[in-house]
């Protein structure tokens, strides 16, 4: 990795790269590893307060103290992988659940118990992606109780990724009395298609936090506003697409969000104001954030959806997802 002009190392990149892809190089303590340097690349996710925060290809977002840095440049993107959305169910999970991260976890054996003030079930439910360490019931009664502690119904994500264990799960759950709820699919894809749609993106407006148009736009954060804000904003690389309204409107015409981590871009929150359906706005907005993703070294695509909700299964057809795994939820009954 050569940094150096002249025989000089130079830092060469500023806040102004936030959004690119760089590889920088910093001092080690010295009291820690016995090399003087690490080398990191990855993309500038942010920039702040003296501390840079570089998301690799892996997903692993590095904090990097401004003060140690001693060189660094932008770097030309990764070429996409020719790996395509072949993934376990798990790994899929995983992925889902860092790019829509609960603002609060706990483990239990190879459980994520997730708790965000009741904004979405995916944030407020119980991940069982093996085992819990402890008997069945066992594990269900320190769930109930976790929840209970935060005012929150409990909840379980049962997935059909292993018809055993998952089978047991959720004959558990309904001997118990727990409601079955929200039917959905993880859809998958290549990416690369998404982002070669013909679309002229010019219209799309990227940014890495949602404005208030935006949000009005989403219209599910007002139960429980910054814990929502919290769910949206996190993970390794979120970017929020806006496409402006007509001239007057004081709400933006289409919106969306993706998160990049790994060779993964989760999409989410597609939303076209009413006024402006069939206008092609929803691939439009899938369009700039495919871009987006694909230059930060992403070559799958996932995204999350309703069985029910059979506009969005048409658009998703048309683009090329295809269903990777079903998903539901069982909730306790109510007290």
């Amino acid at each position: 990795m050569e940094f150096t002009t002249g025989g000089r190392l130079e830092v060469r990149i500023g806040t102004a790269d936030v959004g690119k892809r760089v590889s920088v190089r910093r001092l080690n303590d010295p009291g820690g590893s016995p090399e003087r340097y690490t080398d990191t690349v990855g993309v500038l996710t942010s920039w702040d307060h003296g501390v840079l925060r570089i998301t690799r290809r892996s997903g692993e977002t590095v904090e990097i103290q401004e003060t140690s840095l001693v060189a660094g440049k932008v770097v030309p993107a990764a070429p996409a992988r020719r790996r395509g959305p072949a993934a376990s169910a798990r790994e899929l999970q995983e992925v889902a659940a860092r790019g829509w991260p609960a603002r609060e976890t706990a483990r239990l054996g190879e459980w994520t118990l997730r708790a965000a003030g009741g904004f979405t079930a995916r944030a407020n439910s119980a991940l069982p992606l093996g085992e819990s360490g402890l008997p069945l019931p066992e594990a269900l009664d320190r769930v109930v109780r976790w929840y209970r502690e935060r005012g929150l119904p409990a909840r379980v994500q049962v997935t059909t990724g292993d018809a055993g264990r998952d089978a047991l799960l959720d004959a558990e759950l309904a001997g118990r009395g727990w409601t079955e709820e929200r039917h959905a699919l993880i859809r998958a894809a290549a990416l690369a298609p998404l982002a070669d749609t013909g679309a002229d993106t010019g219209r799309v407006l990227l940014s890495r936090q949602p404005d208030e148009a935006w949000l009005r736009v989403y219209g599910r954060t007002s139960a429980s506003g910054a814990d929502a804000l919290g769910v949206l904003t996190g993970g390794p690389s979120v970017w929020f697409a806006t496409v402006p309204g007509a001239p007057g409107e004081d709400r933006p015409a289409a919106i969306g969000r993706c998160v990049v981590d790994g060779r993964w871009a989760g999409f989410a929150a597609l939303t076209v104001s009413p006024a402006h359906r069939r206008q092609g706005l929803a691939t439009l907005v899938m369009t700039g954030l495919a871009e987006r993703a694909l230059s930060e070294g992403a070559s799958a695509a996932y995204l999350q959806v309703e069985t029910d909700n059979g506009g969005a299964a048409a658009l998703y057809d048309e683009l090329g997802f295809t269903t990777h795994h079903a998903y539901h939820y069982r909730r306790e009954p109510q007290q």
